[in-house]
């Protein structure tokens, strides 16, 4: 039964309200709060300054009162190395993700808009790109521009738009015929203000839920690349580089610098897939007021 005091709620008050009463979302939330206010802490110098202090008398020491979670071969706290290296996954899964949104968006607007030869030229292109395996693509745009953050968000931001494109696409095809953008029409809007005005907004929650999807995608392009050595440029901390390094640290029964690694990415990615869980769930149109 919708209740009355439920009927004035937009759908993003009742889906803020949905996801406040929801006790997992709201953990994960505070999970995703506090990596980003780690990062910041981090990349200001307030802490864990020391993460590329070298020290050769310290090296592959085991987490102790001292050292958290141990030292590396060079003798770098392997703490301080996996924090710094949650603001390289930040960076590029904020970025990487904006960049794949903003071009599936765009497209998959025009695609299901206009239609015609509009939609097939976009639909060409999309099923082109989409034959070729993605994660060779990464690897090829990264071969080609060198390791760093900027490849790597170009890389992922040009190559993982085409589901967004999809989702978008089929939005605006529903959205075009409906009531709403043929009163746009007759009072005279041109093609870009409903698109961007009146069809747009009625499927920004898809944007915001694909944009999340992205962003746990472009965390682990970025771990696989630095883990195969096409990510970041060399001593940038990375969760991938450690993971890497901990190839032959294994050997020597050193796995604290994998354990680090494998954690700090487990609980972000983790929280965010969950948190999106709920988000898709909160912004469903079909769930407001129930």
């Amino acid at each position: 039964m919708v209740s009355i005091a439920n009927k004035g709620r937009s759908l993003w008050a009742d889906a803020v309200l949905r996801l406040r009463r929801d006790p997992l979302a709201m953990v994960c939330f505070t999970i995703i709060a506090l990596y980003l206010l780690m990062s910041l802490l981090c990349a200001t110098g307030v802490i864990f300054t020391d993460y590329n202090v070298t020290d050769n008398a310290q090296a592959y020491q085991p987490p102790s009162a001292e050292h958290w979670m141990g030292t590396d071969l060079f003798g770098r706290d392997v703490m301080a190395r996996a924090a710094h290296g949650t603001i390289t996954s930040l960076i590029v899964g904020f970025f990487g993700a904006a960049l794949a949104v903003a071009i599936g968006t765009i497209l998959g607007a025009l695609a299901g808009y206009f239609g015609g030869k509009i939609d097939d030229l976009i639909v060409w292109l999309y099923t082109t790109v989409d034959t070729i395996p993605y994660i060779l693509l990464v690897v090829a745009f990264s071969f080609v521009m060198g390791p760093g953050l900027n490849t790597l968000c170009l890389a992922i931001g040009l190559t993982s738009w085409i589901r967004f494109c999809r989702v978008i696409r089929s939005e605006f095809m529903k959205h075009r015929e409906r009531e709403y953008v043929q009163g746009a029409t007759a009072l005279g809007a041109g093609h870009l203000r409903r698109i961007f005005i009146h069809i747009l907004p009625n499927t920004f929650h898809l944007v915001l839920i694909n944009f999340s999807l992205g962003f746990v995608t472009a965390i682990k392009s970025e771990v696989i690349l630095s883990y195969l050595g096409m990510g970041v440029a060399p001593g940038t901390p990375s969760w991938g580089m450690m993971i890497s390094d901990a190839k032959l640290e294994l050997f020597r029964e050193v796995w604290w610098g994998l354990a680090a690694a494998t954690l700090f990415m487990f609980f972000l990615v983790l929280a965010f897939t969950l948190f999106n869980d709920a988000l898709r769930d909160a912004l469903d149109p079909k769930l407001k007021n129930r």
